[in-house]
């Protein structure tokens, strides 16, 4: 029996280790896919409070109970180390680790090839290692391939590479991981076979591609889709806003069409990690081809912009109220960059908050998911969440809505808030309208 053999045998009996290297929002929803699926999982970050944390038994991450994570702890089939030199001991290594840009926009791969460099120092014979982590296209063959294969261990015949692209939604309920179709590719025929033959034991539908650089492209295409029609309702609302035609009431009278339109709604900006970076990835390597995505680049234009549309219409309530930014107490109303999660990575809300602190305005936040706010954008590096009380709103002069938690109080924030700026259209989905109640 070849060593491919080995391991799609190993790995249908559930005999394999699997290796997670980066515990966070991709990682730790994956390692409990394959802990559902009967595997065994040893997960893997540099980070030793996470790793210590998840020794314990508890959950790093809100949306997945500590109950979870002790289970599977408790019966030893989950457990993580900050010792990268035990990379050696799983059978399969997945790479669920950050891929942002750096200050000037281009692709920041330095966690993906630290992964690499220490994955290259214990690689054995009959590994896999699959890249979950979105890098630009052709990353897979042209970074993690040259690093990891010598003239003694060849891929395809001594260990095994591929990619397949990670698709969480963090707080969607709808579907979980596992429903999501999974697109899987190698970088061999052999190493396609096993990749396939991994994920089809843990999701209820793969899907193979011909090479990891049509299954980069996908990945980064599905996000730039959503960013670029994001950008363009909220270029949209800009537009319309001057016209006094109201977004949302366009946005629901389109929707009406059964066919050829699909609706995406305007907000403060994108945030996330992929939304925002992706294009970025893309458009870096068109770049390095010799051309250039105009429509991905106007994209991204756009969604810069939006921090200082919602501060200028800010600006503009409170002057028609006869008040001063500057001298202005604000409350920002979440900081996350999307509902009912914890995760602020790239939220619009903090641009925003540095705005309207370099105005000199007295800028607070409330947020049930993040009672401490630790960013460089925000004045003294921290800040801590405020209570939503009837008392507390009546000391702000504006109350800005940037994320919609259900949560919210949203008739007490109405009836006991002097303005309100809703960059959601949350209020009057609720139903709780007004003329202190300003959309933008």
């Amino acid at each position: 029996m070849n060593t491919a053999s080995k391991l799609i045998q190993s790995i249908e009996t559930r005999q394999s280790l699997i290796g997670v290297i980066g515990l966070g929002y991709v990682g730790i929803p994956l390692s409990i896919c394959f802990l559902e699926a009967g595997f065994q999982v040893l997960g893997f970050d540099q980070d030793q409070a996470k790793v210590d944390s998840i020794n314990k038994g508890q959950s790093c991450l809100s949306h997945i109970d500590n109950s979870l994570i002790d289970s599977y702890v408790t019966s030893r089939r989950l457990s993580a180390t900050a010792d990268m030199h035990k990379l050696n001991e799983p059978d399969v290594v997945l790479i669920c680790v950050p891929t942002p840009t750096t200050d000037d926009k281009n692709p920041n791969l330095a966690y993906l090839m630290d992964a690499t460099k220490h994955i290259a120092n214990s690689l054995r014979t009959g590994q896999l290692i699959c890249l979950e982590s979105t890098p630009y296209p052709g990353a897979t063959e042209e970074l993690l391939l040259p690093s990891l294969q010598t003239e003694e261990i060849i891929v395809g015949r001594d260990f095994f590479l591929a990619f397949s692209p990670e698709r969480e939604d963090p707080g969607n309920t709808q579907y979980n991981i596992a429903s999501i179709p999974k697109i899987v590719s190698g970088t061999t025929s052999e190493c396609l076979k096993i990749v396939e033959s991994l994920y089809s034991g843990v999701f209820n539908k793969v899907f193979p591609v011909s090479s990891t650089q049509t299954a980069e492209c996908t990945k980064l295409i599905e996000n730039i889709y959503r960013h670029v029609n994001i950008s363009f309702v909220n270029e949209l609302k800009q537009i319309l806003a001057r016209m006094e035609v109201d977004i949302w009431e366009v946005l629901e009278a389109a929707s009406t069409k059964p066919f050829g339109f699909h609706p995406f709604f305007p907000g403060p900006g994108i945030g996330g990690h992929c939304i925002p970076n992706n294009p970025i990835y893309f458009s870096w390597k068109a770049n390095q081809l010799g051309m250039d995505s105009q429509i991905i680049n106007s994209a991204l234009s756009v969604e810069k912009s939006m921090a200082s549309y919602v501060y200028e219409t800010a600006k503009r309530a409170l002057t028609d109220q006869k008040k001063n930014l500057a001298d202005s107490k604000i409350l920002i109303l979440g900081v996350t960059y999307k509902p009912n999660i914890q995760d602020t990575r790239e939220s619009p809300a903090l641009p925003i908050i540095k705005l309207l602190q370099e105005s000199g305005a007295t800028v607070e936040y409330s947020d049930p998911y993040v009672p401490i706010l630790q960013s460089s954008d925000v004045k003294t590096g921290e800040m801590h969440s405020s209570p939503v009380t009837k008392k507390a709103l009546g000391m702000f002069d504006l109350v800005m809505l940037i994320t919609d938690h259900s949560s919210f109080p949203y008739q007490l924030i109405h009836e006991h808030s002097a303005l309100i700026i809703d960059t959601r259209n949350a209020f009057r989905r609720n139903s709780f309208t007004g003329d202190h109640v300003v959309q933008a």
